[in-house]
């Protein structure tokens, strides 16, 4: 195909995969939000309406951490003085949910920007008309995927080059699926 066209159908791809990988961030994210915000209406109620059994239920949460005796009993007082701290120990104990707000507007931005980012290296060489521009690309391809696992290694316990590797593969294996289906249809 000419490189206008690679370039047009390359930009549009990554566009319309970046705008559904951002809108689905942001559905899920929003999703969580809500529930967090649910949940913590749940958990002010039952302190209000059942101060004494939450109270139970927070010296519990504290026993299965190891206090005992005296610190036991200092630390929940000193837990439940303060409404705001008790609630998210709540919500992280009870509930296993995070003591910060999600953003979801700001998880999507992030999303689309690092997919369209990622995703407009391949079209590089189209762009400045590097010939072999599709060998170019699959090269420019396989480095980004390896870059982005090997960057993902910092947040897992993978080894850089295993996590490198992996994403590598799974990329590669989802670009060779684009290929073929391409095929299918331009032989």
């Amino acid at each position: 195909m000419p490189a206008g066209v690679v370039v047009a159908l390359g930009l549009a791809n990554v566009l319309a995969d970046g705008f559904s990988m951002a809108a689905g961030n942001y559905s899920g994210t929003k999703a969580v939000a809500d529930d967090r915000r649910r949940l913590l209406q749940v958990e002010e109620r039952h302190i209000r309406e059942n101060r004494q059994g939450e109270l139970d239920e927070l010296k519990q949460i504290l026993a299965r951490k190891g206090l005992r005796g005296r610190v036991l009993k200092d630390a929940t007082a000193m837990i439940s003085e303060n409404k705001e701290q008790w609630v998210n120990l709540m919500m992280a104990e009870e509930y296993g949910l995070p003591t910060v707000e999600a953003r979801p507007m700001r998880a999507a931005v992030v999303i689309f920007v690092a997919f369209v980012a990622a995703g407009l290296l391949p079209l590089l060489p189209y762009l400045i008309g590097l010939d072999p521009a599709f060998s170019w690309s699959i090269g420019i391809a396989a480095c980004t995927f390896f870059g982005i696992g090997a960057i993902k290694a910092r947040w897992s316990l993978a080894h850089w080059l295993r996590s490198g590797t992996e994403t590598l593969v799974i990329g590669g294996a989802a670009a060779t699926l684009a290929f073929a289906v391409g095929r299918l249809f331009h032989p």
